[in-house]
């Protein structure tokens, strides 16, 4: 084929797919644009997953009327004029490619008024093209209207995500940048609902509460600047707020990083903060940080990245050292002697290495037998079997029993060898099938009958089995059991819930609020119901039976922080997602020391799960060692 040049409109539909990449992409682009106008207020609107409307609203210095047609032209900027300019970028934009690349894939309305001008003026443009330029009265500022984006490339309309997924990334975008600028009043209205609104009095911190929510705040700490170690490195300001090693999570997406004003991704960076944790977290949890990093333009590039989210650092160890240093000196100022004395071992969940914190006063049941938590946990490990309670230990054959007495029930001869890891018993050899609840079919067995031996590390239960020696890890064998308790009563529509007694109130993040809103109805399916108490604060009006003993709001808080993070594909999925939150939450944990009579319990009821191998997770639940591979390892064979 020939070579020719495209058509101006094919080569802006291109280039503006490296730009434009989803409703978030839009946002970031026109926030960028009203801050470097000047803007002290914004408002963004989306509706939908914002490819319907999305509309931003600043009272920046606006756009002079006759400059209007020139704005959605491509490499058309006001921010730099050479290309020296490029070594000391002090704006967010900068390249001229926003306005014209968004009105490219939309129908676009550009509304501004300058701040010198009597009135206004408005654009309306349609796939790149100029239909009409007129005369408007406006208030000082601009205001961007989107309607239809993709409508004319399909192809990248049909990748987008779900509607949930698109507006947690708008939410994130507007999040970043409100932390950025807290100087700047950003209001974000979704659907008709107010999800964020900050007041622009310029405290970090309050930004930071309104995004992350109040009790994620109040575990924070501050990081002020400190000095350079040598008057030969370069000027690096790293302040802003991280918290305490007892809060952390399992990923890294509550790192934020700010470089003059920009929000950047840098794996580098992020390190350097866990970093500052060595030794005082987990393996595999990550703290919670948003950090500002002033450096000289002339000393950072950021025109490596189309969307300007990666830079380039002329002295990187130089940065790197100083994120690191300033935030462990934060760290470790905070944590005093008496602090550190009286901080409380967290109980790792070796699923995810989730230390939870802090542990719980049921979470234990390692102390005197004869302390008052220690009863109540006892009760609750220990109840009827003709109890109707999901997801507790239960007495599966009565009283304990003799370890002949587990081969009689097997009927088992003492010198069979079962192969592992299915048993296939007879129809009449099961007498004490286990019931789901009261009037529920007997369970078939899919594990032999397992003699507990002891415990290791307070995490794994030793037991025996016809076939040989079984390790098992109670923290997965205990979430599978709940995993198929609470699923099959929702399948069956007969999940239990529970009025809360004494009421609390949740006080999220935007992130969170708008999960909670989301998947509102899947949460009420499992148990959960709220009553809206304010602008991201929630009345707790009922929970799952299941966590009627325990403290809901540490559950609660995790599992909207995974709906916030994650992209569930439909509705069964995201309900077995909230499940396996509900389960990872209230399983036994390792390091928790268990009685005999209740480590026997939970693996009476681990040898009736119709999947016994692994966790919800896919983690295994147990290792097998057979009679011959201990007889070979001890030379018997």
């Amino acid at each position: 084929m020939p070579i020719r040049v495209l058509p101006t409109l094919l080569a802006a539909q291109i280039a503006a797919g490296e730009v434009i990449e989803r409703p978030a992409s839009v946002v970031k682009e026109l926030i960028e644009n009203a801050l470097d106008a000047g803007a002290t207020a914004l408002n963004i609107e989306i509706h939908g997953s914002g490819t319907k409307l999305l509309r931003v609203r600043d009272n920046g210095h606006g756009i002079p009327a006759n400059e209007l047609e020139l704005a959605i032209a491509r490499h058309a900027t006001s921010k730099i004029q050479s290309v020296d300019d490029l070594n000391h970028i002090r704006t967010l934009g900068f390249r001229g490619e926003a306005l014209h690349s968004i009105a490219a894939v939309s129908r676009l309305t550009l509304t501004s008024c300058h701040h010198k001008q009597p009135t206004g003026a408005q654009l309306i443009a349609e796939g790149g093209q100029i239909k009409d330029i007129r005369s408007v009265g406006s208030a000082i500022g601009t205001t961007v209207e989107v309607a239809d984006l993709f409508y004319n490339v399909p192809a990248r309309r049909k990748f987008l995500k779900s509607d949930a997924t698109e507006k947690r990334h708008v939410v994130a975008v507007v999040n970043q940048y409100a932390m950025a600028y807290p100087k700047v009043r950003f209001q974000l209205i979704i659907d008709g609902r107010e999800t964020f609104h900050t007041s622009g009095n310029g405290k970090l911190g309050d930004v930071i509460v309104a995004v992350m929510g109040l009790d994620t705040f109040r575990s924070m700490i501050e990081v002020a600047p400190l000095a350079p170690l040598r008057d030969d490195l370069p000027f690096i300001e790293v302040y802003g707020f991280t918290t305490l090693p007892e809060v952390n999570r399992a990923n890294r997406s509550h790192i934020y990083l700010f470089v003059n004003g920009r929000a950047i991704t840098d794996q580098r960076l992020t390190y350097a903060v866990v970093q500052a944790y060595h030794t005082l977290i987990p393996s595999g949890r990550y703290p919670l940080a948003v950090l500002m990093i002033n450096i000289d333009p002339e000393d950072v590039d950021v025109n490596v990245h189309p969307t300007k989210a990666e830079v380039r650092f002329r002295s990187p160890d130089a940065v790197f050292s100083a994120v690191q240093r300033t935030v462990r000196h934060a760290i470790t100022q905070k944590m005093s002697p008496v602090h550190v004395r009286q901080t409380p071992t967290p109980e790792i969940d070796t699923d995810t290495k989730q230390a939870t914190w802090p542990p719980s006063s049921t979470s234990s049941i390692s102390k005197s037998s004869t302390s008052p938590t220690n009863s109540k946990r006892r009760q609750q490990l220990d109840f009827d079997l003709d109890t109707p309670n999901i997801g507790r230990y239960s007495h599966q054959i009565g009283q304990s029993q003799t370890d002949e007495a587990f081969l009689e029930e097997a009927n088992y001869p003492h010198d069979e060898i079962v192969s592992p890891p299915y048993i296939q018993p007879k129809e009449s050899d099961d007498p004490t099938a286990i019931p789901i609840t009261i009037g529920k079919p007997k369970r078939p067995r899919t594990l032999p009958i397992l003699r507990v031996v002891g415990q290791l590390k307070a995490t794994y239960i030793i037991t025996e089995g016809p076939a040989g020696m079984y390790l098992i890890d109670q923290h997965a064998a205990h979430e599978r059991i709940l995993y198929e308790e609470l699923m099959a009563a929702y399948s069956q529509k007969q999940v239990i819930t529970q009025q809360v007694l004494d009421t609390f109130i949740l006080e999220l993040g935007s992130a969170q609020s708008q999960a909670l809103f989301t998947y509102k109805d899947e949460l009420a399916n499992v148990g959960f119901t709220f009553e809206e108490f304010g602008r991201n604060t929630f009345k707790v009006i009922s929970v799952p039976a299941l966590l009627s003993d325990r403290d809901p709001a540490q559950v609660l808080y995790g599992l909207l922080d995974d709906l916030a993070n994650g992209d569930p594909a439909g509705e069964a999925e995201i309900e077995a997602k909230i499940v396996k939150r509900i389960c990872k939450g209230i399983a036994v944990k390792a390091g928790q020391v268990l009685s005999h009579h209740e480590m026997q319990n939970l693996v009476h009821q681990l040898e009736r799960c119709e999947n016994p191998f692994t966790c919800p997770h896919g983690r295994p639940t147990f290792i097998h060692l057979s009679n011959e591979a201990l007889e070979r390892e001890f030379g018997r064979a």
